[in-house]
């Protein structure tokens, strides 16, 4: 099985990446931004099963002026893929009327065109796999969910993603790939102590990692085009 994760470095998708390796995946592409926590990831792979881990350090900010040489570099080490997980996100915690067009334009690049390119781009390799794309949303994307000051920006790059897996599902129905979205809710990350500093999270990365490697491996048995909240609490 060969599966391509984006933010790959840090928090769930590290986690994420230590449970398919545990899992017997036999290849696996991480890309983040951060190489020599890609590279420790890799040398820990290597400790928990025979799972080749390839890191490919990539700042997904360039992926509009670069994504030709993103995909070139995943061609190079599969020819096709049978899951991919855009975990990638990047987030700003500032009330609307303070926060600058670059940084909004950061969230949307990161969290919405970065997968939107991603799957554009690697279509072959996935068609070729049957792919199961995961897109990885949040709770604050989610219609009707509970909305927090400073986070509007960050939520809406979200709710456009989680469109997005919606819209793919029904456009590519018949090439046999399944397109599902999980709107993740509170977990202890780097990212929520960003966001809330003071909160503490019930769910571990590692509980989350665990979840999203196991649904990205046999979710598409039971669901296509849905955005499916995963939320124990909402700070």
């Amino acid at each position: 099985m060969n599966v391509v994760i984006t933010g790959a470095s840090r928090g769930i998708g590290f986690e994420t990446v230590k449970a398919l390796a545990k899992a017997g995946v036999l290849k696996i592409i991480g890309i983040s931004r951060n190489y020599k926590q890609l590279c420790q990831l890799k040398d820990l792979c290597s400790q928990l099963s025979m799972t080749e881990f390839i890191p490919i350090p990539y700042d997904f900010q360039q992926i509009i002026v670069s994504e030709s040489k993103l995909v070139g570099l995943v061609k190079q080490h599969m020819n096709h893929i049978d899951i991919l997980i855009n975990n990638a996100g990047t987030l700003v915690n500032r009330p609307y009327d303070q926060i600058s067009a670059d940084e909004i334009n950061r969230l949307f690049t990161v969290n919405y065109i970065t997968p939107a390119l991603l799957i554009k781009n690697l279509l072959p390799l996935l068609k070729a796999g049957q792919a199961h794309i995961v897109n990885i949303t949040s709770i604050g994307g989610y219609q009707g969910s509970m909305k927090f000051k400073g986070l509007s920006h960050y939520s809406a790059s979200k709710a456009a993603l989680a469109s997005l897996t919606e819209c793919l599902a029904e456009e590519y129905k018949n090439d046999k790939m399944v397109f599902n979205a999980l709107a993740l809710g509170a977990v202890q990350t780097e990212m929520l102590a960003e966001a809330f500093p003071n909160y503490k999270a019930s769910l571990t990365s590692e509980q989350m990692g665990e979840f999203i490697a196991n649904f990205a491996m046999n979710g598409k048995a039971f669901f296509n085009g849905k955005i499916l909240p995963i939320s124990t609490t909402t700070p």
